[in-house]
């Protein structure tokens, strides 16, 4: 006699906006499945006495109908799919046969053999939902919806628009260096680009992993004669953009803390251009916290101020009100202050920051070549002076730099 293998169950995606959907029981699978069937725009009726924290406030905001009673009999009555998760087997024996009689999709979690629908593992990159069926596995079915997902969030898994993409300029936040601290989807962005103009520093490793065809433009050696270099890299992305590419504008960090993001964007706005801007991660916080310096900490400081040293604190152009920092009382964080670091300092103190108030700079923060090197505000310029420190680094000043541990990043 030939054996015969189990049927296998069959793939269908559930369009249940405006329809009915019950939920029994309102524990941990319940928390897990609502966010997915409310994205749905499901109608979605929960019967439960009791509910987790997460599945009441979907109860209070108004996003699911809560019943707080233990399920009846023709509790299904209408319902296009159900989901049966209590924790009284009477129960759920007695809604699945009634959602088999009244033939309504029904997943049991406690009870895959006795369910007429199972539930896929999930995923999402920009407009296309994984789903993943492994049968009784459902690590394996999570291990390969994964999978799927990241590679195509970062490229690696091919998967070309057919239909015409948007052109345009994307101006890409591309974190403070590391490579894996980019934003997903500027990491897919840049699979898709044409043509990348980057900072230099933008996580250059990410460059090297782009196809050949793709157009790399330093942007700092664009040739721009007569017109200011701003001008140039403005006039480049909107050229590429205009000749139909898909551009991409890779800077370091966020592309609207000290990255003159605005200024493209609105040159770009200016000439049309459509403009996807994808923030970033700043290295207002990511370097100091890879380096162990929490910008706030509970007793110690509840604020953190961000400037920009490029110009010294007695330069006419500083629009820094130093005066005002100097009595503030918690975490002052410097960017591009390296060569002005000893001006800084004696600006501060002048104004009545405590001269042994905890300093650090650190160098080429979250790469490889990251070090981290401390003083007091009374020692800052000197240290960094005679330390060989060289941008880029973040200067960080005040009392979190003592509570910090060691990183122990991988």
């Amino acid at each position: 006699m030939a054996e015969h293998a189990e049927p296998a169950a069959y793939p269908v995606g559930l369009r249940l906006s405006g329809r009915r959907v019950v939920v029994l029981g309102a524990g941990q699978v319940a928390q897990r499945r609502l966010p997915a069937l409310i994205a749905a725009g499901a109608d979605v009726l929960l019967i439960s006495p009791s509910a987790t924290p997460s599945v009441e406030a979907m109860a209070d905001t108004g996003e699911i109908r809560w019943e707080r009673r233990r399920y009846q009999p023709g509790d299904l009555d209408g319902a296009w799919y159900a989901l049966i998760s209590t924790d009284d087997p009477e129960a759920n024996a007695a809604a699945s046969q009634e959602a088999e009689d009244r033939r309504v999709w029904c997943v049991r979690s406690d009870d895959a053999e006795a369910a007429t629908a199972w539930t896929p593992a999930t995923g999402h990159s920009e407009g296309v939902t994984v789903a993943v069926l492994t049968g009784r596995d459902p690590r394996r079915s999570a291990a390969v919806r994964d999978a799927i997902v990241e590679g195509l969030r970062d490229g690696s898994i091919a998967a070309p628009h057919h239909r015409s993409r948007a052109k345009g300029v994307s101006l890409v936040g591309g974190g403070p260096g590391d490579p894996d601290l980019i934003t997903v989807r500027g990491r897919r962005l840049l699979a898709e680009a044409d043509v990348v103009i980057a900072d230099r520093l933008g996580p250059r490793d990410l460059l090297a992993e782009l196809p050949p065809h793709v157009e790399v433009i330093d942007a700092a050696k664009i040739p721009y004669g007569r017109f200011m270099a701003q001008e140039a890299i403005n006039n480049a992305l909107i050229e590429h953009a205009k000749a139909g590419k898909a551009v991409v504008r890779l800077k370091g960090g966020d592309p609207f803390v000290f990255g003159r993001g605005m200024e493209e964007a609105q040159a770009l706005a200016e000439a049309g251009i459509p403009c996807t801007i994808v923030p970033g991660i700043s290295s207002t916080i990511s370097v100091p916290g890879a380096a162990g310096i929490p910008v706030t900490h509970r007793g110690v400081a509840h604020e953190f101020t961000v400037v920009s040293g490029h110009v010294a604190p007695d330069d006419e152009r500083s629009l820094v009100d130093w005066p005002s920092l100097a009595k503030l009382r918690g975490t002052l964080v410097v960017l591009m202050g390296v060569e002005n670091s000893a001006a800084i300092a004696a600006k501060l103190i002048e104004h009545g920051r405590p001269a042994d108030t905890p300093a650090a700079v650190i160098q080429e923060g979250t790469t490889a070549a990251q070090r981290r090197v401390d003083a007091t505000l009374a020692t800052l310029g000197e240290t960094v002076r005679a330390e060989g420190v060289r941008p880029p680094a973040v200067i960080v000043i005040g009392d979190v730099v003592g509570v910090g541990t060691a990183p122990t990043n991988g």
